[in-house]
């Protein structure tokens, strides 16, 4: 059972303003996620991670009938709080586990989130629990770093991040090549104090993932360089991976 981490519990209240994207980034997101919903079968959609409502809420605002499974209940109260939040159907739970009774067009999970799932076994149960919630030609999206992309930023050092309320912010990576896990730390100066924020994942290459969707009876449709939609190539850093259940 993967429990909420950290952050969620002790900043929730904090999350918006000190790590949410920029808001063009948000804005790709919610297009890309609306245009591969008019290539799925009619449904509902449904947010792994749903937090506060960053993409789930302006998803929904589009006409799409959201769902949402969190672990973490304290980043759900945030989401409540905002307009539309009442409307949202959201599950407090391990997302791994994707128990919800309907049958969904389209999963997803944004903002590297799948891969705080801690283990391999973890990320292909939440793969297989994924493809048994799907309709027939339904989609499975997820974003994710390459493995070389979190290499290089791990050893340029600390590196300063842009928050939504302007509050200095740093952040450091440090690589686990041999368990396949990175910690990324953040130093926060809230009204002059330094807050301190750690985050794990388990991360794993294009490759894997692909394998790991096999299992599970998808495959992949499509892979994007980001979530605006650029071609996937040798310039990528990021990449945001369509997954189809065969109809």
């Amino acid at each position: 059972m993967t429990t909420a981490p950290g952050y969620a519990t002790d900043f929730a209240d904090r999350y918006d303003e000190w790590f949410t994207p920029t808001t063009a980034t948000t804005d790709a997101t919610v297009a890309l996620l609306s245009r591969l919903t008019g290539s799925a079968p009619p449904g509902p959609v449904l947010e792994l991670g749903v937090g506060t409502g960053r993409v789930a809420l302006p998803l929904a605002a589009r006409g799409h009938q959201v769902h949402g499974i969190d672990a973490a209940k304290t980043m759900v109260e945030q989401l409540r709080a905002k307009p539309g939040g009442e409307q949202l159907t959201i599950r407090i739970g391990d997302f791994a586990e994707v128990e919800q009774e309907e049958e969904f067009a389209l999963v997803y999970v944004a903002n590297g989130s799948f891969f705080e799932l801690a283990s391999q076994q973890d990320q292909l149960r939440c793969f297989a629990r994924v493809a048994r919630r799907l309709r027939p030609g339904g989609l499975f999206v997820l974003d994710a770093h390459l493995p070389e992309a979190l290499a290089a930023s791990a050893a340029a050092g600390a590196q300063p991040v842009t928050s939504a309320n302007g509050a200095p912010v740093l952040r450091t990576r440090r690589i686990h090549p041999a368990a396949q896990r990175y910690v990324s730390d953040y130093l926060v100066l809230d009204e002059g104090l330094f807050r301190h924020v750690r985050v794990a994942f388990r991360y794993a290459a294009p490759g894997e993932l692909d394998l790991m969707a096999v299992a599970a009876g998808l495959r992949l449709r499509e892979r994007f360089g980001g979530w605006s939609g650029a071609p996937f190539d040798d310039t990528s850093t990021w990449h945001v991976s369509v997954y189809e259940l065969p109809a």
